[in-house]
């Protein structure tokens, strides 16, 4: 029992001890302030991140703040929008074309044997280059009838030569009675008859002469065919394998010429009064996203088809830059309809941000800084630099009209993901 006590008492006398030195028990603003404490540092552990009300009731990445600094730096400057009117646009989907004025579909001429095809899709030919050479029998037949009736020509000719200094020998000597009149007349029958031989023959030739142009045997006697480019393009299209025997009107190659394309669309039947000839209308292709182009109608539908009740329109797209390629996707907009009013920005108030078009709405800070808010927009005609706003924005909101590019790029910024360490 005494070691008992005594292991008793000197638990007791440790006690105490503790808390002498501690200072009494806590009290309770310091029992709250660790607990607190204690919260932070369980707030600031991986995993156990627990948001503030405020910051779960913000949106990410509709607003961003940039300092005095960034804003002289960027150039960035803002107004308020002005209110105008501007007509009505419509919107139709379309698509570029290969121009068919401009466009050669070479097919086989004659059923053969594809021999060689030195160009690729894609590869630049200059007129008259040879696309495909083909060795067809059907060819070697009509350059053997061409030179036929060339040897038979030349024999007729030779023939009404004879005949015709026959003929004059004989009338020499039926004056002077040297022979009977009897041969004078023969002689002038053989003349009419080998002229008419001679007229006979240049039918023949002429008929062989066509017959081998449209095979292409013209140059070769082996029945060798040489597709050559009508004019100067590009290899749109090639089906033509060497060794492959291919029949007549068989496709082998596509020739186009790039620099003006067709910007062709089929707008509905209530959007069809917007598209006349002869008028310019934008369009916009996902290749060049924020750039907007123009282009001229060309022709428009007699009538609406009567499958999907579209009118077919069909523009002329200037390409001799080269930056659009056939079968491209287009969006055809055109200005029609009664007037609506519009708030009035600078082309470059108009940015392009994860695919849709946007203006930047500015709010500036007592201490130089400012916050912009991303603002989705409807954009309708733009003339004079200036872009109208259909919807989207209000008279007397402030809307960054320099710059916003670079705030631009602070939203980017701001949406890349986050290394985790």
């Amino acid at each position: 029992m005494s070691s008992v006590y005594s292991i008793h008492s000197i638990t007791l006398a440790l006690l105490v001890a503790g808390v002498a030195c501690m200072g009494g028990p806590p009290e309770k603003g310091e029992a709250t302030k660790g607990a607190g404490d204690s919260l932070a540092r369980a707030e600031g552990m991986g995993g156990m991140a627990m948001p503030s009300g405020k910051d779960s009731a913000a949106t990410p990445g509709t607003e961003v703040t940039l300092t005095a600094a960034q804003i002289r730096h960027g150039g960035v400057a803002w107004q308020p929008v002005t209110m105008a009117t501007a007509a009505a646009t419509v919107s139709v989907p379309a698509q570029l074309t290969p121009n068919e004025d401009r466009t050669m579909r070479l097919g086989a001429p004659a059923g053969g044997r594809v021999v060689t095809v030195p160009v690729r899709p894609g590869d630049r030919v200059a007129a008259g280059r040879v696309l495909v050479t083909l060795h067809s029998p059907e060819a070697g037949a009509a350059q053997a009838d061409l030179a036929k009736a060339h040897a038979e020509r030349a024999s007729r000719r030779a023939q009404a030569t004879y005949a015709k200094s026959a003929r004059d020998r004989a009338e020499r000597l039926l004056a002077l009675k040297a022979i009977p009149r009897q041969e004078y007349e023969r002689a002038i029958a053989d003349d009419e008859l080998a002229q008419s031989a001679v007229t006979q023959a240049e039918a023949e030739l002429t008929r062989a002469r066509t017959s081998a142009e449209q095979l292409g045997a013209d140059a070769s006697a082996s029945g060798e065919i040489a597709l050559r480019a009508p004019f100067a393009g590009v290899v749109l299209a090639r089906t033509a394998m060497p060794g492959a025997v291919v029949d007549a009107g068989a496709p082998l190659v596509v020739v186009t010429d790039p620099s003006a394309l067709w910007l062709t669309a089929s707008a509905p039947e209530a959007l069809a009064g917007a598209f006349r000839p002869n008028a310019t209308v934008r369009f916009s292709v996902p290749a060049y996203t924020g750039e907007v182009f123009s282009a001229r109608v060309e022709a428009v539908g007699a009538g609406l088809d009567p499958g999907t009740r579209t009118l077919p329109v069909r523009a002329v797209v200037d390409n001799r830059t080269g930056r659009f390629k056939p079968e491209m996707l287009a969006t055809v907009v055109a200005d029609g309809g009664p007037s609506v009013p519009a708030a009035l920005v600078p082309d470059d108030a108009v940015q392009t941000l994860k695919g849709r078009t946007v203006v930047f709405v500015a709010r500036p800070l007592p201490n130089g800084d400012a916050s912009f808010a991303r603002r989705e927009v409807e954009v309708g005609s733009r003339t004079g630099g200036r872009a109208a706003i259909l919807g989207g924005l209000a008279a007397g909101e402030v809307v960054v009209t320099k710059g916003a590019f670079a705030v631009k790029a602070e939203f980017e910024k701001g949406t890349m993901p986050k290394m985790e360490m």
